[in-house]
């Protein structure tokens, strides 16, 4: 048995991880908002900008926003924005600290479980600085993962406060804790599972039946986890409740990501393509976690899938794993870990586009991480210097993983880094094509747009979001014809797009068709509440001399936006068209 840990020693660790977290991603503070959904989350979502209202709170706790219910995230969001406004160093330093939050008490939890300082060391290391997790700690509309993450580590401490001493108050801890973290993301809906895990290994609260015999001859020692060891049955009956609250909320996601139209995607893919994709990705997050190079925020649907090598790897090491029960109980707690938690994340259900997200690694890698700390000692027991060569390479593997995490920290600067790294490192991503050109179109560099979008639709001449940013990029450089010819193919492949609905009223409006743009627009504003249509309207009634009508439309953008710049200077524009000089100026 370990001798316990020296408390200066425990102390000088936890200093030690957050300063090397700290090094690792303190470039995230400068780093800008990037625009995939952290305009929706952050810097256009009125009601997470206006901070935390009466208002704001019944938004959060009762209405689904971005194919979501997560109201803690949504509160934390608009704490920050309570607090920092839109200042971005803010809001990712409040991820950054999470993050930093989550290390030290993963460290704090397995060394209590296990007694084991180094190997629990290793374990929070790896979590805190492997480049994988990179996605969930500088990507602000992330911050579910950081904040679920801390509630999923917060479940687990809870819970080993109720198995050293089981009783309703601290079970009750358990359930809340539970509860806050399904609250900013639903991934804890695998939790109590991993709870049943830690039953076995390192808790040694189930029993065999093997075992009756020897505790009859001896019983554990008083005080111990394992003095209220409990049958398989018992456990699980003891976690109904736990099971009951993920089913439910398993239920709304599902619910809610349906009504969004998140899952509309699943009705393209097979079913068989979804499962052999999960079993490829499997074993793609463990090539990740061993040679992170080359990741990327979005990753499209390989062309070709080998589901059935994947497979009989899986089951090889599932098999091993089971040989190893007895003997290595670490081996098959870490690798269910690892399989069960990524289950809500394979697409089986498929929510989005992506074949697979890095930021989805955030709490499973944990299950790898305890075999690696558990295993190499074992294998490198019998060597003489095994305590010196596990040392040294600790450090060379954790440096490396700093390193290169610092670089991954660099891509997600701002829109234009992000977007450029991932069209670089992967291959057919038509998606990422088409939003780098969007990027692009929004730094008016209309040239580089173009080039883009022809990429994205030379490997899917069907993209209609890239028919869409090639004809407003066409648009503005006055090509009005070849524009309406990719307004006209975007509307055929979907007609009910409003993004490309706003974009031919757009175009209607270059030609001097302003009694059909406005036709346009207000078939967007049926579905959409959008500032920039509003907008858009106010231009046309002033050019039609409708200033009333204008103003109007004008005030219905600032209603969704205070700050929205374009209508205040619309207005002032229009104001002064009016003689309102007083008013003009408060724009």
């Amino acid at each position: 048995m370990d001798k316990t840990p020296n408390k200066y020693l425990a102390f000088l660790i936890y200093a030690a991880l957050a300063l090397a977290t700290l090094v690792a991603f303190e470039q995230t503070c400068r780093n800008e908002f990037v625009a995939l959904d952290d305009a929706a989350y952050v810097t256009q979502n009125p009601h997470v900008k206006t901070g935390i209202t009466r208002k704001s709170l019944i938004w959060a706790f009762t209405t689904p926003h971005s194919g979501n219910w997560h109201s803690l995230t949504w509160l934390s969001h608009m704490l920050d924005c309570h607090l920092f406004r839109l200042n971005p160093f803010w809001h990712h330093l409040t991820s950054l600290l999470l993050h930093i939050a989550n290390t030290l008490l993963l460290f704090a939890v397995f060394k209590r479980m296990t007694h084991k300082l180094w190997q629990s060391a290793f374990v929070a290391a790896a979590f805190a600085l492997h480049p994988l997790h990179v996605e969930s700690v500088a990507w602000i509309a992330e911050r579910k993962d950081v904040l679920s993450g801390f509630f999923w580590i917060l479940t687990m401490a809870a819970y080993i406060r109720y198995a050293e001493r089981p009783g309703l108050r601290r079970y009750l801890l358990v359930l809340l804790a539970l509860c806050l973290g399904l609250m900013a993301k639903p991934m804890l809906v695998t939790l109590p599972f991993v709870l049943l895990l830690l039953d076995y290994w390192p808790l040694g609260r189930l029993q065999w039946r093997t075992q009756k015999v020897d505790q009859a001859l001896q019983q554990p020692k008083s005080g111990s986890v394992g003095s209220h060891q409990s049958s398989l049955t018992r456990l699980i009956v003891e976690k109904i409740p736990l099971f009951v609250i993920v089913a439910v909320a398993s239920v709304i996601t599902f619910i809610v990501q349906q009504n969004a139209g998140a899952m509309r995607l699943a009705k393209s893919l097979s079913l068989n393509i979804r499962v052999a994709n999960a079993l490829v990705s499997y074993l793609g997050y463990i090539v990740k976690m061993f040679y992170p190079i080359q990741l990327a925020v979005f990753y499209p649907y390989p062309k070709t899938l080998y589901p059935d090598r994947a497979m009989l790897l899986l089951v090889l090491i599932s098999v091993f794993a089971l040989l190893w029960i007895r003997r290595r109980p670490w081996m098959i707690v870490g690798w269910l870990w690892y399989l069960g938690s990524l289950v809500p994340v394979l697409g089986l259900v498929q929510v989005g586009h992506q074949a697979m997200a890095d930021r989805y690694t955030y709490v499973p890698l944990i299950g790898l991480f305890i075999i690696i700390a558990w295993g190499a000692p074992e294998l490198l027991a019998k060597w003489r210097y095994h305590r010196i060569g596990l040392g040294i390479s600790a450090v060379i593997v954790l440096t490396a993983m700093t390193v290169c995490t610092r670089m991954q920290v660099r891509h997600w600067q701002n829109d234009i880094t992000l977007f450029g790294h991932a069209v670089k490192v992967t291959e057919n991503n038509f998606i990422i094509h088409h939003i780098y050109g969007d990027m692009l179109f929004r730094k008016n560099r209309f040239d580089e747009a173009i080039i883009q979008f022809s990429e994205a639709l030379r490997i899917n001449p069907n993209d209609y979001e890239a028919h869409n940013g090639m004809g407003k990029t066409l648009l503005k450089q006055g090509k009005i014809e070849k524009a309406i010819t990719h307004f006209a193919e975007a509307l055929r492949l979907k007609p009910d797009d409003p993004r490309t609905i706003h974009s031919w009223g757009l175009a209607l409006m270059a030609q001097g068709n302003l009694d059909e743009a406005i036709v346009y627009f207000n078939k967007v504003l049926r579905t959409e509440d959008w500032p920039d249509v509003y907008c858009n309207l106010g231009l046309v009634y002033t050019r039609q001399g409708k200033y009333d009508l204008a103003i109007q439309n004008y005030n219905e953008a600032l209603r969704i936006d205070p700050d929205f710049v374009p209508a205040h200077e619309g207005l002032e524009r229009t104001l002064l068209q009016q003689s309102n000089f007083k008013q003009a100026i408060r724009e």
